[in-house]
């Protein structure tokens, strides 16, 4: 039977990461082996596809720009081209997985599988997480379960939508969960299992292009906490930035001091009414009036995904009806 052809690409993070002891599980340093080692360690992954890697950068993923997203989106989408590789598997860094895996589900030209991986526990640390989670996205890259689903999250055993997948510890090995809807599908006894796929359009359905691009829109995030005042959102609309995402309480609110300043924007910048919850929708004209106030209802994009969505509605238009309905859409 032929395999398929599968690339790695790889950015770093912690499962690429390495430290003094077995055991030290804080404190290592992030992006240190190269993605062709960590692949030596699993030398099963080549029965179950022809792989070939890059080492496309070396970061710890707090690091991540949107200079190296451009790039990387642009680069997978010329790989993709390519007839010869039937899917892409990327080892990121947990901490932006989750903001660079939509960012490409949103940007990149294809069907064919991309899958992000990565790790809790740095390759160095005893019951390092790493080697499986890799296997097991190599197993999704590869699978034609996989074609058309859009960007995944591999972590886990689990499967997860670039659009719902979120970290959600800052140590447990199952960190990664998909925010509301849980995960679309399992790795099970080296089988992948899929339970339901995303409805929101993505890659090759998707509107947003980077051909052309060399600078993305300017978008800020303001947290609300109790008594904050309007200065945190003022200090960056002054800076001149294009949009704000603001992640508020509840479904979306923010209190009067913040209210009088946002309605006297006028939707100069760009505001993005978001949420600091877990989960669940902000919902158009519920206790804000996003009609008046001339914000845009954010859905259920955590803020760090409202954020990628505007930046790049912003390089399509500047009209707030049609960047509200991007926001139901995708």
């Amino acid at each position: 039977m032929k395999l398929p052809n599968i690339k790695i690409i790889g950015t770093g993070g912690t499962i690429a990461g390495t430290a003094d002891s077995q055991v030290q599980t804080v404190g290592y340093k992030s992006g240190q082996v190269p993605v062709l080692e960590l692949l030596s360690g699993i030398p099963e992954a080549f029965s179950v596809a022809n792989i070939t890697s890059e080492q496309f950068c070396q970061i710890g993923s707090e690091h991540m720009t949107e200079a190296i997203w451009l790039d990387l989106s642009k680069r997978i989408n010329r790989l993709l081209q390519n007839d010869n590789i039937d899917g892409i598997v990327i080892t990121h860094g947990t901490d932006t997985m989750e903001e660079t895996a939509y960012f490409l589900n949103l940007t990149v030209k294809s069907h064919k599988p991309i899958v992000l991986v990565g790790a809790m526990r740095p390759a160095t640390a005893l019951s390092a997480d790493g080697p499986l989670n890799l296997f097991d996205a190599i197993m999704v890259a590869a699978s034609p379960k996989s074609y058309g689903k859009g960007v995944l999250i591999c972590f886990g055993n689990t499967i997860i939508s670039a659009r719902e997948g979120t970290k959600t510890s800052t140590h447990q090995t199952n960190t990664f969960q998909g925010r509301g809807f849980g995960s679309i599908g399992t790795i099970v006894a080296g089988d992948v299992r899929y339970n339901y796929s995303s409805t929101k359009k993505h890659t090759l359905d998707s509107v947003f292009s980077l051909e052309g691009v060399d600078v993305l829109p300017t978008v800020e995030i303001a947290y609300q906490f109790a008594g904050s005042k309007e200065c945190m959102v003022k200090a960056v609309a002054d800076l001149g930035v294009d949009a704000v995402v603001i992640a508020g309480f509840g479904g979306g609110n923010f209190n009067k001091s913040l209210s009088e300043y946002v309605k006297n924007l006028n939707g100069n910048p760009v505001i993005v009414r978001s949420t600091r919850v877990a989960s669940g929708a902000v919902v158009r004209n519920g206790d804000i009036n996003d009609d008046e106030y001339k914000t845009i209802a954010g859905d259920d994009l955590s803020p760090q995904k409202a954020r990628i969505l505007v930046m790049l509605a912003l390089l399509k238009t500047k009209d707030l009806n049609e960047i509200q309905n991007y926001f139901y859409e995708y």
